[in-house]
């Protein structure tokens, strides 16, 4: 038998598709549970200042893309209903939970739009008092913590006017075509997000070690 002829088979042989098949269904069966980023990505060393935050919806986008609390896969909850886009990539940070059963929700400026699904970790410099048809609903404003043109923000107020008013206008404007009402409260310092962020921590743990009593 030749080299060629060698070479050949060894390599059909370890190509089988069936080979392949077990080695994927093998590799799956040793992970029995997929990670959720809500309750599995840690929140990182620097919280409440700086945290890991996972993106849900992309800056420039009309999609209201949303975690699926069940499956922690990203689902597509609506088109928004009025002409606007998200002013900056959005998300919530995980292992926080906030009054209304979700995690703590989060607006974060940087140069560019990143995809649904991914993290990345940013500086809480704020916090948006927001009312959603009668709820609170805020919102920590932060910049992200490894992007140069923003990382040196610290606090709300070192941001350019403009860029809050267009903030303010987004949340103020973005249902009104459903016909529900949302109230948009003065801007908070840093201090009052890095409260909120700690709060959340808080009402978190308390929930798994509630979840763990049952």
């Amino acid at each position: 038998m030749g080299d060629g002829q060698k070479k050949t088979e060894l390599y059909d042989a370890s190509q089988r598709p069936s080979s392949l098949n077990e080695r994927i269904l093998s590799s799956m069966s040793r992970r029995s549970v997929a990670a959720h980023p809500w309750h599995d990505l840690e929140i990182g060393p620097g919280a409440p200042q700086i945290v890991n935050c996972v993106v849900e919806i992309t800056k420039g986008s009309k999609v209201k893309y949303e975690l699926d609390k069940k499956t922690g896969l990203i689902k597509v909850d609506r088109v928004l209903y009025s002409s606007v886009v998200y002013p900056h990539n959005y998300g919530f940070i995980p292992r926080t939970l906030c009054e209304d059963n979700d995690p703590l929700d989060v607006l974060i400026l940087m140069q560019e739009p990143v995809v649904p699904g991914c993290f990345l970790r940013a500086r809480a410099i704020g916090l948006m008092p927001m009312i959603d048809q009668g709820e609170n609903d805020d919102k920590i404003i932060a910049v992200c913590a490894d992007d140069p043109e923003y990382r040196h923000y610290t606090d709300i107020k070192e941001l350019p006017p403009h860029r809050l008013a267009e903030i303010r206008r987004f949340f103020e404007d973005y249902k009104k075509n459903e016909n529900k009402e949302v109230a948009v409260n003065d801007f908070l310092p840093s201090s009052s997000a890095h409260q909120a962020v700690q709060h959340s921590i808080d009402l978190y743990a308390e929930y798994i070690l509630q979840s763990l009593r049952r």
